[in-house]
Formats: structure tokens, C-alpha cells, sequence
């Protein structure tokens, strides 16, 4: 069953999970024709391998610490931290603290 993605005009919640991260996933929240944004839930240590996309891609830091390796340096997202990668751009992650991170994906649907 496919999961269900909020409508247009549905609030969503995306504060610190703090106490319950453990038991938190990763979920799509929004998608559109041309857009979409899920939570990346991301474990102390857990890593994302470096990877590229064919989407312009947001990053928010909306809880935790997670080291971005992308444009040949290393960079720390802290809470509260946004970085915009262009389309192809090689990068990987890895949580530095138990961390949940925003992805903002711009798309090309055929």
C-alpha cells in the first residue's frame, strides 16, 4: 500500500522528534508533480553513501548534527542549517548525533 502524502492545506509537524527518535522512520510527506519532501530520520552514525540526484535538492537540519561531504569539503549541519545542492552534484551523509533532516527535491516528472 502505497504511503499517504499530506494535501494541499494539511498541516504538518516537523519539530525535533527528541524523546521518541528512536522509534521514528524516514517518511515522504509532500509530493507533487514537480516537488517533494520527505524526513530523513538518521541514527548516530548511520550514513547515506555518497549518491547524485537529478533534482535540485534542499537540506534543513531540523534536529541533531550530520556531516555533508559535497563540493569536494566537509561541512556540519546543525540544527537549523539549510544548504541547497544543484541537480548531479555528488554528496553523502552521515549523522553525527542522533539527526532528522528536511529534503526538499525539485523534479522533473515525465
Amino acid at each position: 500500500m502505497a504511503t499517504p502524502h499530506a494535501r494541499s492545506g494539511e498541516l504538518l509537524d516537523v519539530l525535533p522528534f527528541a524523546e521518541t527518535f528512536p522509534l521514528e522512520q524516514s517518511i515522504a510527506l509532500v509530493r507533487s508533480e514537480h516537488w517533494e519532501v520527505f524526513r530523513l530520520v538518521m541514527p548516530t552514525g548511520k550514513v547515506v553513501p555518497e549518491h547524485k540526484v537529478s533534482s535540485v535538492t534542499l537540506l534543513q537540519c531540523i534536529e541533531g548534527s550530520v556531516e555533508l561531504k559535497a563540493h569536494g569539503k566537509v561541512q556540519k549541519l546543525r540544527t537549523g542549517h539549510l544548504v541547497y545542492l544543484a541537480a548531479g552534484e555528488p554528496h553523502s551523509l552521515k549523522a553525527l548525533k542522533d539527526s532528522s533532516v528536511l529534503v526538499t527535491m525539485l523534479v522533473a516528472r515525465e
